[in-house]
């Protein structure tokens, strides 16, 4: 379906699931959602139950691969979640909110506001690459403001950092880089493991 949102169409790819939860995941800045990752992650959801939505952000609808600034995709996010919710793809359920990098950082900063029940992260990107020592270059603000529990599964060697440990944080370690696809197993055992405690 495609949803008008302040900064164009975004599209959404709803796929039904025969209970009433709901993973809503977006995309990195310079990929699809057709990423491996993401795709493993919803089927492990719709074997669970659940339904999945697959968001497309404005920037990527109109052909561009450069992301649109953050606001902007925030804003986009909760008006797609908005129409979700209009069309009752969202209903009373748990809603998992997420995505992979910049997806998982757009979840994160919206969670509240888009009353989530919890947010996984695919490979969030902690820093830039080769800026850990940076304070001002760090995410972790971002997923320090989530209240509800978060998922993240980070490859070991991600250049992006590996976040800290949290009270509300699952973290799980795979071999591998920022893609994840040198584990999908242990990324789709992860999934599984964390969906059903919400």
């Amino acid at each position: 379906m495609e949803i008008e949102t302040q900064h164009g169409l975004a599209r959404a790819e709803v796929l039904p699931g025969d209970g009433d939860g709901v993973l809503v995941l977006g995309h990195g800045a310079g990929g699809g959602t057709h990423a491996p990752d993401l795709r493993a992650a919803g089927a492990v959801a719709r074997g669970l139950g659940w339904s999945v939505v697959f968001v497309d952000q404005p920037y990527r609808v109109a052909g561009r691969r450069a992301p649109a600034p953050a606001a902007q995709l925030d804003v986009a996010w909760l008006a797609v979640l908005a129409a979700l919710r209009e069309k009752g793809v969202i209903g009373s359920g748990p809603l998992v909110v997420g995505g992979r990098s910049s997806g998982a950082r757009v979840a994160c900063r919206t969670a509240d506001d888009g009353a989530a029940t919890g947010v996984v992260c695919l490979a969030f990107p902690l820093h830039p690459p080769g800026r850990a020592n940076d304070p001002t270059k760090s995410r972790l603000p971002e997923l320090d403001a989530v209240r509800v529990p978060v998922l993240i599964v980070q490859g070991e060697s991600d250049p992006f950092g590996m976040p800290p440990e949290d009270d509300n944080r699952r973290i799980v370690r795979l071999r591998g880089n920022h893609s994840l696809r040198s584990d999908m197993p242990g990324l789709r055992s992860a999934v599984e493991a964390w969906l059903p405690t919400l």
